[in-house]
């Protein structure tokens, strides 16, 4: 909710209706339907009510309140819970910890993610198309406060640590100006000459953030929780910070950016292959044009060209249209937002990084 003076509050929890008994009844039917077949909210609400007048009789039972705010308390406590019945059990057996972030600033937090590349590419070699067998990853390092896409690798197989301790090298280098690339794509600090970042660098500077990491957030894929990665962070000066085991929610922002970047990019090149099997065309290979480098400078030049100067509307001043005022991750990199914060709640799991090794 956004106030006059641009702030942001979180929404408000909580409930007059919401007594203890019907606190205790949503709990015990919620664990009671993690272990059944999945059922709707309308079943949940004749459970709840069943369980209130046994236990507590029918004076009890008249408190329970409507169906809406039942579905709206139900939703706060435990997510719109719209995965399989079984990865639900899954996730909710996993401690997830307590840890709440608030960020402030720019490069507080970034979150680093990987997903499959959803277009067929060709080898720079032979320039056959990729089979199966080698599929592409797709690596990106996003600013949680700016939603400036810092960093990305795209690289043959499932991954490796070297490739995430690359991405974090990224972070922090200036990224040089790329053949092809306008002057109104060259990065600009405010109040610093562009050629005394040129003679700082070693040559011209592109259009996106260069920063050293406070903290780093990341799922617990074998390539994010490894110790040369953790070695690597505590080099760099870094906090690794676990998101919460089977929780989506806490690097929605990167999963957002990677359905942003589909749709607006990837979708409209020749190759794409779709999410799965059923959204698959008849035969994506002999579409496939592009190969490994050029995709990825294709992406480069789309992130510093377009990306980072997209405008917002989530970050438009409360109460003025959306468009007029929106911050693009650029601008918000070079100007700040005075007084407001943008809340993230990213929570530390029980996982232990072991102490690096000598």
């Amino acid at each position: 909710m956004g106030l006059a003076d641009g702030r942001l509050t979180p929404v408000l929890r909580g409930h007059r209706k919401d007594t203890p008994q019907i606190t205790e009844a949503i709990h015990s039917v919620h664990a009671e339907c993690l272990h059944r077949s999945r059922v709707g909210m309308n079943t949940k609400e004749r459970m709840i009510h069943q369980f209130v007048r046994e236990k507590f009789g029918m004076q009890a039972e008249k408190e329970i309140p409507h169906f809406t705010a039942l579905l709206k308390v139900w939703k706060e406590r435990f997510g719109p819970e719209g995965a399989r019945q079984r990865y639900l059990r899954s996730s909710a057996a996993v401690e997830t910890g307590g840890c709440t972030v608030t960020i402030t600033r720019t490069g507080q937090v970034v979150v680093l993610d990987t997903t499959p590349f959803p277009v067929k590419l060709r080898d720079d070699v032979f320039g056959e198309p990729i089979t199966v067998d080698l599929t592409l990853t797709l690596t990106l390092a996003l600013d949680a406060f700016t939603h400036s896409l810092v960093a990305f690798r795209l690289t043959p197989g499932s991954g490796s640590s070297i490739e995430v301790a690359m991405l974090l090298r990224d972070v922090m280098l200036p990224p040089p100006m790329r053949p092809g690339w306008t002057p109104d794509m060259e990065w600009h600090y405010p109040g610093v000459p562009s050629a005394l970042e040129a003679e700082f660098a070693g040559h011209p500077v592109a259009g996106r953030p260069f920063f050293a990491p406070e903290t780093v957030t990341s799922d617990h894929g074998s390539v994010y929780k490894n110790h040369h990665l953790v070695q690597v962070a505590r080099r760099l000066g870094a906090v690794v910070l676990p998101a919460r085991a089977m929780r989506p929610q806490g690097k929605a922002a990167c999963e957002r950016t990677f359905l942003g970047i589909q749709s607006l990019l990837l979708e409209l090149l020749l190759g794409y292959r779709g999410v799965d099997v059923a959204d698959r065309g008849t035969d994506p290979e002999d579409d496939t044009v592009w190969t490994v480098d050029e995709a990825e400078h294709l992406l480069a030049t789309w992130n510093v060209g377009i990306w980072q100067n997209r405008r917002l509307d989530q970050y438009a001043r409360p109460g003025t249209r959306a468009g007029g005022t929106a911050r693009t991750p650029c601008s918000r990199w070079r100007r700040p937002a005075t007084g407001s914060l943008c809340r993230s709640r990213i929570r530390t799991s029980t996982t232990t990084f072991c102490p690096p090794t000598s």
